[in-house]
């Protein structure tokens, strides 16, 4: 572990700031679009513009990597970040800002391309799942840091857009002066969407619909929050608790579903985050109203940490489950391919969340969550009865960030071998 730290370090810290910044600019932008006034819908349209970039992005970046290398589509793409979010300060209008999402959205998913290849020339089949599990604890902390960095602002003002800028702009630094060559990019093509169906008709249509939960949880949470008269501070408090439960629940929900049937587990998860989910509704009850009048927020936040337990692992768990069901030469590709399903249910994820919002007040943030996740579990039960469990001695349960790409699903240990790096002596 002090080896892959030694020598990545300079590329942990400059995606610590990149998240960092992710965290703030996500929660900013969604309490600021209440205080402009920006209708449900208009807030969910623009929010769902981050999505569109994300798969825009993921399907060229790799002519661009090929072309330019990766250092400079990290400076580049880092730039381009820090850019579009000063102009959110300047340009306040829904349409546009859904806009200055997609560039983000391209930006970020070129980010995460160059970091996770990147890492995979670091790592060797000795030490990929201690790179990936340190990546992932580096992701997630780093964005519930962000997320708190709200309270130290107002949203109001220009400032906050400011401070992401400067966060992002200080990931450059210590990329831009490691001394090692970057690595040799290498495409990776994906399983087209039918024979991914025929593969694992559960995991691809699973990840389709994860995919509209997980864009509306992270893009609309801080919205649904500021709407029912939270502080900054409860604000930071209840997307902080997101990340953070989200992760740590990823490895003993992932350690059931390599000792017990994984659809089952996939189908207790999710039927559980749709009961929390209608549980944090009940609790919910006059939390809206100001100062003293308002209820209590404790049994709240207990069962939204419940909820972020049970629904966060859920891709991990849908990319090990469709790993079942192929042989271990194609697991990148079927990660690749439930990236993209993943993707396109993303993209229509915060605004159908907010249609429901608009339509039943502000508790259709957690109705949407538990019919989606009502959907995956049903649908779950049906494949369990038409289709066996396979027992595939390749395929285990590996914790992944929700924002992985196919790059990063190679740093899976269960994943086709990869040559140990080469030794140079000039390193991060």
């Amino acid at each position: 572990m002090n080896k892959v730290l030694k020598n990545s370090w300079a590329l942990f810290l400059g995606m610590g700031f990149i998240m960092m910044a992710y965290g703030f600019q996500g929660s900013l932008l969604g309490v600021r679009a209440v205080q402009e006034e920006f209708s449900l819908t208009a807030t969910g349209f623009m929010m769902s513009g981050y999505f569109v970039g994300y798969f825009i992005g993921a399907a060229t970046i790799p002519n661009i990597i090929s072309r330019v290398g990766h250092i400079r589509v990290f400076a580049a793409f880092a730039s381009l970040a820090s850019l579009v979010i000063l102009v959110h300060s300047i340009l306040i209008h829904p349409f546009i800002w859904f806009l200055l999402r997609v560039l983000t959205g391209v930006s970020m998913v070129c980010i995460y391309t160059v970091a996770e290849s990147w890492l995979n020339d670091r790592s060797s089949n000795k030490n990929r799942g201690s790179v990936l599990s340190v990546y992932m604890v580096i992701l997630y902390g780093a964005m519930g840091v962000g997320m708190f960095l709200l309270n130290f602002s107002t949203p109001q003002n220009f400032q906050p857009f400011i401070l992401v800028s400067v966060i992002t702009s200080a990931a450059l630094i210590p990329i831009l002066l490691t001394k090692k060559k970057p690595p040799t990019f290498k495409k990776i093509k994906a399983m087209t969407l039918k024979d991914l169906y025929e593969a694992s008709p559960f995991g691809m249509v699973s990840s389709l619909f994860y995919g509209t939960i997980q864009s509306a949880l992270f893009t609309l949470l801080a919205v649904y929050a500021t709407s029912m008269n939270f502080t900054i501070l409860e604000i930071s408090i209840v997307t902080f608790l997101l990340a953070v439960s989200g992760a740590i629940a990823q490895f003993p929900i992932g350690k059931l579903s390599d000792i017990y049937d994984r659809r089952k587990v996939i189908v207790f998860s999710t039927f559980g985050a749709a009961v929390f989910s209608i549980l944090a509704i009940l609790v919910s009850r006059q939390m809206y109203l100001p100062g003293g009048l308002a209820t209590s927020k404790t049994w709240f936040y207990i069962f939204f940490i419940l909820f972020s337990f049970c629904s966060l692992p859920m891709f991990s768990l849908i990319l090990a489950h469709t790993n079942d069901y192929i042989p271990k030469e194609k697991f990148v590709a079927a990660g690749a391919g439930l990236q993209f399903a993943f993707g396109l249910g993303a993209m229509s994820g915060p605004f159908l969340c907010s249609i429901f919002m608009d339509l039943v007040g502000s508790n259709g943030f957690f109705i949407f969550l538990f019919l989606f996740h009502s959907v995956i579990g049903v649908y779950g039960i049906h494949r369990m009865r038409v289709r066996q469990t396979v027992d595939n001695p390749d395929s285990q349960f590996v914790a992944m960030p929700q924002t992985i790409t196919p790059a990063g699903i190679e740093l899976n240990p269960t994943t086709e071998p990869i040559d140990e790096p080469i030794k140079e002596e000039n390193k991060f």
